[in-house]
């Protein structure tokens, strides 16, 4: 009997979940200790084996944080990570924003359950509530249903997943160190004491940029139902990834009509691309692979004249650790996660000589043509995993 055949079955049938929570701040004994307690922000890779806190026993008594062994699935169920899965690779407790998930071992293969999930998130979101900051709640994710073939199965299936998804993960490993070459070429060219430091805001008066700006706010800023299969692609902070590539299935597309009735917002090849609300500090450059487009709200586009600054300069001084530091800073001078324009000009950069960032464009545009090559690589993985997943779940694997 095929997957296709077994009927869905609920998760709540053959998993056990709950939830954790987060100790009191106030109390530093609850702080400190030996017992992993995970985040949902740390929901970044497959499997979490480090945590960037511990906690006490003494919290785990007298809080709802709980323990969850080894092996658990967890489900960031709310905020701006809702939907990240990973599988616990220790002991650990968790906060109150992680759903975790226990398969009874008898009748559901971890693995399986994994990537089962990971093929119905898009569900979930959907039926999330909350508007800009969705909220899956423990019962959507107890009711909801994955087909259940016998275990062996469970198990060929998971291992099939698993090797295509460790090409993928092969492909964002070169990708980084193509991206931490050019950033270390960038270091040694333009270290901590070379250049004029410059505050964006004098930049901007002296026409170094030619725009510093972000999308349409208010009224001006589209709806929801503006939105569609087609128009002009419009990009906001989710369409940059960690590594700087922008993401062409997160570009959203704006009716013409709407798009035409906007003078602001409007980005061209060449810019450099700040997101500063919420997921701040992401860095990406424009290159007019989507032709004439916007942004929004929450990335700023720098445009500089490239007789003073280049792009790819530009683009590597805003992901160094000297800029990030002043963003963390000036966030934490504030009540939200974000650093609007106002702010970002009193930020400090440092402009060499144009020379200097020629040369060191000559060579990240070489590094460039490598990670272009790797970047199309990966999305014909990435490409391959969702038609496996796609097959896998509809019984034709």
């Amino acid at each position: 009997m095929s997957i296709a055949e077994h009927r869905a079955i609920a998760l709540e049938e053959f998993c056990i979940t709950g939830s954790g929570g987060t100790p009191s701040r106030n109390n530093k004994s609850f702080y400190g200790g030996t017992i992993p307690w995970v985040k949902s922000g740390e929901l970044r890779e497959k499997l979490v084996v480090q945590t960037e806190e511990r906690i006490t026993e003494e919290a785990l008594k007298k809080s709802s944080a709980k323990m969850v062994p080894a092996g658990a699935i967890l489900l960031a169920m709310y905020g701006a990570t809702v939907g990240r899965l990973a599988m616990l690779g220790v002991d650990a407790a968790t906060n109150q924003a992680i759903c975790n998930i226990r398969p009874d071992p008898r009748l559901a293969d971890a693995k399986y359950v994994y990537r089962a999930l990971e093929s119905k998130v898009p569900e979930l979101i959907a039926q999330a509530t909350g508007g800009a900051q969705p909220n899956i709640s423990q019962e959507k994710v107890r009711n909801l249903k994955i087909p259940l073939p016998p275990l062996d199965e469970q198990k060929r299936i998971a291992a099939i997943l698993d090797k295509a998804d460790q090409l993928r993960q092969q492909r964002r490993q070169a990708i980084a160190l193509l991206d931490s070459l050019t950033q270390s070429i960038f270091l040694e060219m333009f270290g901590t004491s070379k250049g004029q430091v410059r505050k964006i805001g004098e930049l901007i008066s002296d026409g170094t940029f030619l725009m510093h700006k972000d999308g349409n706010h208010g009224s001006n800023y589209p709806r929801a139902e503006e939105f569609g299969e087609e128009g002009i692609p419009f990009l906001s902070a989710r369409a940059i990834a960690e590594d700087g590539a922008l993401l062409p299935d997160k570009v959203q597309y704006l009716n013409i009509e709407k798009a035409s009735s906007l003078t602001i917002g409007w980005i061209q090849a060449g810019d450099v691309l700040l997101s500063h609300n919420a997921s701040v500090g992401k860095v990406g450059i424009y290159r007019g692979e989507f032709g004439p487009a916007l942004i929004g709200t929450s990335l700023t586009a720098f445009r500089g004249d490239p007789n003073i600054i280049a792009p790819e300069f530009l683009y590597s001084q805003l992901r160094s650790d000297y800029f990030q530091r002043q963003l963390t800073k000036s966030m934490s001078q504030t009540t939200r996660n974000q650093v609007p324009i106002t702010a970002q000009r009193n930020l400090e950069i440092r402009l060499p000589d144009i020379s200097r960032q020629q040369e060191f464009m000559s060579v990240a545009n070489v590094v460039q043509v490598r990670l272009d090559k790797m970047a199309l690589s990966l999305r014909a993985s990435q490409h391959l995993f969702a038609s496996l997943q796609h097959r896998a779940f509809a019984g034709q694997l």
